[in-house]
């Protein structure tokens, strides 16, 4: 009779304190604490998860905990997958699994990993959210910016949405930025991304424009003789918070009549978005946006293949 291991059953009852199964993951939550110093709730999840998977191999297999078989791992994985819960939950428990079985190798408990061979959940990656090419100009529209002396603080919130469109930034590394990290002359920014690294990205001539009335006309009357050196700075004279820019912008969308749900890290896809859109290669929109690895730019190819699709579309004579 197969044991059942739905979602809803995601943590049994807990064997008593003196069973061996609760001694073999108290000893292990010990150990797991104090070499990462997890937080409560970590080390909870960890031993609900252990506690499970113990007791389900106790009834399936007859086996201890370390005494677990790789099919043993898989079958369980491929029962609570059935039940219900996620490729991300399952991918989370089996980490759980391979930490506590290379602790039991490192100890000399066991000879071999059960989990090495077990293969990761495919979590996929879901497609950026993006605007269109008319939504991003009324947004960029929507703060009032007729008046730099009058309303400086959306005058500022301007040139921030167009800086964060031309350059797809992180709000992090935006609101982050100094006086200093923008070069007029040469049309770049100077930016400090994730990990401490700098890149240099290109700004647009519609951007530089905006910048350059900003600076000149309305961050004076923000800061009022107050020294500072954030590029967008509050009226206290402090670099803007993300949360701050975060309900700036989804102000500005309602006033633009965008009726979805956007967020900073909207305008960065819309900019990768829109350069390959219009030709650009992934290579240089990974420079641009400071990833790493180009993996990771690469969620944008499904926006590439669109595009060959619809030329080959309009210009093969059997498109």
């Amino acid at each position: 009779m197969q044991a059942d291991v739905s979602a809803s059953d995601a943590a049994p009852g807990k064997p008593g304190k003196n069973s061996p199964l609760a001694r073999d993951i108290d000893a292990y939550i010990d150990r797991v604490w104090l070499r990462r110093g997890l937080s409560a709730n970590t080390l909870a999840a960890y031993r609900r998860d252990l506690n499970a998977f113990g007791t389900w191999l106790a009834v399936e297999a007859g086996r201890d905990l370390v005494q677990a078989r790789d099919y043993d791992i898989e079958q369980y994985l491929a029962a609570r997958h059935g039940g219900g819960l996620s490729a991300r939950s399952t991918a989370r428990l089996l980490s759980c699994l391979r930490g506590y079985y290379r602790d039991a190798v490192d100890a000399g408990r066991l000879e071999c990993d059960p989990t090495l061979d077990v293969a990761q959940p495919l979590l996929g990656r879901p497609l950026p959210k993006s605007i269109s090419e008319d939504e991003v100009e009324a947004l960029l529209a929507a703060p009032e910016s007729d008046d730099p002396l009058g309303c400086p603080t959306e005058f500022r919130d301007r040139a921030m949405l167009e800086l964060l469109y031309a350059t797809g930034l992180r709000v992090s590394e935006l609101v982050g930025l100094d006086v200093s990290s923008l070069n007029m002359r040469q049309g770049v920014v100077r930016v400090v991304g994730k990990g401490g690294r700098e890149r240099l990205t290109p700004v647009g001539e519609v951007a530089l424009h905006w910048l350059t009335r900003y600076l000149a006309e309305a961050r004076p009357g923000l800061l009022r003789g107050k020294p500072s050196d954030a590029m967008f700075p509050s009226r206290r004279g402090n670099a803007m918070t993300r949360q701050t820019f975060w309900h700036a912008i989804k102000r500005y969308a309602l006033r633009a009549g965008i009726v979805r749900d956007i967020s900073p890290h909207t305008l960065r896809h819309a900019f990768a978005t829109h350069l390959i859109n219009h030709g650009a290669d992934l290579r240089s929109v990974q420079m641009m946006l400071g990833h790493s690895d180009l993996s990771t730019t690469q969620i944008y190819t499904h926006v590439a293949r669109d595009r060959l699709k619809r030329l080959h579309s309009t210009h093969h004579p059997r498109g």
